[in-house]
């Protein structure tokens, strides 16, 4: 079952901003990055200086090594080839400062001698494509401890982005085996994600090829102007085992802030993923689980990403390559033009992955940068998730009634959006339904928005006005909806038009469906609502011929 969130609500008068953003800072400039890039790959360094030049980020603040052109690399080349000179670099370059500091004893500890980052100008580091995604198994690695972790935690072999992020301890004897305590995890206030506090923020430009992880860049400042508008998307999966609820109750949480702060949320319910024929369009966040490939309506040729775009799949191995477009999930995300993203590039187990609803708490009701709310909603490091896109792109650093107004003054095509969130923030929070519909009624923009007429068409509806909703569904579909809009405004349409006994319109919007989307993925569907119109319009023909086609579509593939 799918569930629509942001329609039915009550009480209330006056239609205004509720602010979404707890509280607002200017963002990060790009002398608070390093950049990080393979010397032997032409592709790496022409991406770091492409996001060096967008982001001003200082000429010595881009750093070239020699690594492993492959997307793995071992123990030794981390150790060798990027941690040690990378550290050496930003002391030599005096963008940080190593010193000692005397930690004092505790009931359980004697004091000690700590060396540790004290000042820091630097709390992001960016790897450009090119740089190797994950560090592999050292069986000769022996570490003191190790037989005191739980056997499935014996394990050295790290995201390369994820164990840097320690960088800032390399003076002290960190374990490898096994993930840490993210020092970090769950903060509320962004400066406490810094160097002086253990964490270096890093994050990827990287994908199937240099011009996506171009395209990272180009889509994030889009969506830093313009604001990230959308739909937002969660696929749960009813998991019947104990051990599973966390990753179900972290995405149905991320649904739910994304609802509550205004959005267009839609809920799949079934153990399965979104069928490929749902119509999946104007996507802002995508989030769900548990398919090791990329399946549904994210597997199409065309996904509707907008610009700024999160999608995240939870599966052990959804990173397990970047530069795959058809398998696993992150590269094909990339593929298809996600802006920002994360995954895991071997077997995390559930605890040692994400946590989305505090990811989207933070990214949108913080207004923290894509850095810092990944690193704040992860609770172990040196361990497997890779973090991909600008860590400093910040969607939500303006208020909505600022961007408002900015859109308003540009005359921008997103301000469509920017009325829906409206609507949906007064609605979550009680204002009358009628209200909501009297304003989008006045509203000079809605009878040039599908948007907003689609909207409209929902609240008709909700307010049982069935023969208004089909009206304002078929002005809809007369107003550019994307592609995926237009056919969801057709399938609405149809069952509209079918709810209220008018099978012979019902029956020419199915037909036409079937002509205007010739590559759609269930015909099947569209078939099973077109047979009984036929019979029911005494069109026994084309009945037949329905059913015929119908049997082809459902046949067994033979073996």
């Amino acid at each position: 079952m799918i569930r629509y969130f942001g329609r039915t609500h009550k009480a209330a008068v006056i239609l205004v901003f509720l602010t979404a953003t707890h509280f607002l800072r200017a963002g990060d400039s790009g002398a608070e990055v390093v950049v990080v890039y393979n010397n032997r790959l032409a592709e790496s360094r022409t991406v770091a200086a492409y996001y060096a030049q967008k982001r001003q980020v200082p000429t010595n603040q881009v750093f070239g090594f020699d690594l492993p052109t492959s997307e793995d690399m071992s123990r030794v080349d981390f150790r060798e080839h990027l941690q040690k000179p990378l550290a050496r670099a930003l002391s030599t370059n005096k963008l940080w400062r190593i010193a000692s500091q005397i930690v004092p004893a505790t009931n359980n500890q004697p004091g000690r001698v700590e060396w540790k980052v004290v000042e820091s100008k630097i709390r992001y580091a960016v790897l450009c494509y090119g740089v190797p995604l994950r560090i592999n198994s050292d069986p000769n690695l022996k570490e003191p401890g190790t037989e005191n972790l739980r056997p499935e935690m014996r394990r050295n072999e790290a995201c390369v982005e994820n164990e840097l992020a320690l960088l800032p301890l390399i003076e002290q004897d960190v374990p490898l085996a096994g993930p840490l305590r993210n020092p970090v995890y769950t903060a509320t206030n962004p400066a406490v994600l810094h160097p002086t506090n253990g964490v270096l923020l890093v994050s990827r430009l990287d994908g199937p090829s240099e011009a996506v992880a171009r395209g990272l860049v180009d889509k994030a400042l889009e969506a830093e102007t313009f604001g990230l508008w959308g739909r937002a998307y969660f696929d749960l999966r009813k998991p019947t085992e104990e051990g599973m609820k966390a990753g179900e109750e972290w995405i149905s949480n991320a649904a739910e802030i994304c609802r509550r702060l205004g959005f267009e949320t839609v809920v799949e319910e079934t153990p399965s993923v979104f069928q490929p024929g749902f119509p999946m369009s104007q996507i802002a966040f995508y989030m769900g689980w548990y398919t090791e490939n990329v399946a549904g309506p994210l597997a199409q040729p065309v996904v509707e990403f907008n610009p700024g775009a999160f999608a995240y799949h939870l599966h052990s191995y959804s990173a397990a390559s970047l530069r795959a477009t058809n398998r696993h999930w992150v590269g094909p995300f990339l593929d298809k033009g996600v802006t920002i993203t994360m995954g895991s590039v071997t077997e995390p187990y559930l605890a040692g992955t994400p946590d989305l609803a505090v990811f989207a708490a933070r990214l949108i009701f913080n207004g923290f940068s894509f850095g810092e709310a990944a690193y704040a909603c992860q609770s172990v490091l040196s361990w497997q998730t890779t973090v991909v896109g600008d860590p400093l792109y910040r969607p939500f650093g303006k208020s909505p009634e600022q961007l408002h107004d900015e859109l308003q003054l540009q005359n921008s095509p997103w301000l469509e959006w920017s009325f829906l969130r409206l609507l949906n923030l007064n609605l979550v929070n009680s204002k009358p339904v009628g209200d909501c519909v009297a304003l989008l009624e006045q509203l000079d923009l809605t009878r040039k928005s599908a948007v907003l007429s689609e909207k409209l068409a929902d609240l008709y509806q909700t307010q049982g006005k069935p023969s208004s909703a089909v009206h304002t569904l078929s002005q809809a579909l007369k107003l550019k909806p994307s592609p995926q809009q237009a056919i969801r405004l057709r399938l609405k349409l149809g069952e509209g038009l079918a709810a209220l006994n008018r099978p012979a319109e019902a029956y020419e919007v199915y037909r036409e469906f079937l002509q205007s989307e010739p590559a759609y993925p269930d015909k099947a569907a569209i078939y099973r609502k077109l047979i009984p119109l036929a019979q029911a319009l005494d069109k026994k023909e084309e009945a037949e011929k329905y059913e015929l086609e119908l049997i082809r579509l459902t046949a067994p593939a033979r073996q």
